[in-house]
């Protein structure tokens, strides 16, 4: 029997320059993530050891670099691109739900932001 965990990083904050807009790609916004990822590794949890499982100091910075280092006009391919990332890199993911809030939405209205959320699910 697999033993599963969950580790979440809430409200990972980037300037970037998603959308579909030219304005957006102009002048950049800021934009959050959340990643919920369920882990697969019972020996994290028996034996106290990262090497089987998930750094989430390192899967912050892989989220920094989707998010900072190519353009997405919809923020659901860039939710969708952040957790296959993260799974390619970390073996152990078996799930990754992400959320891509946009708090400067072009949207003639007041809201507070607009957010995409994909469960990409590892192989």
């Amino acid at each position: 029997m697999n033993t599963q965990y969950v580790i979440t990083l809430k409200n990972c904050a980037f300037f970037a320059k998603h959308g579909v807009m030219p304005e957006e790609e102009r002048l950049g916004q800021r934009f959050y993530v959340d990643a919920v990822l369920t882990i697969e590794s019972e020996s994290v949890l028996k034996n106290d050891d990262l090497s089987d499982g998930v750094d989430y100091g390192v899967a912050f910075h892989v989220i920094e670099d989707v998010v900072t280092k190519q353009r997405y006009r919809l923020i659901e391919a860039l939710a969708y691109a952040v957790g296959e990332t993260l799974c390619r890199q970390f073996p152990a993911i078996r799930t990754a739900e992400i959320a891509v809030r946009k708090p400067s939405a072009p949207v003639a209205g007041l809201l507070d932001y607009a957010e995409a959320r994909v469960v990409y699910c590892a192989e």
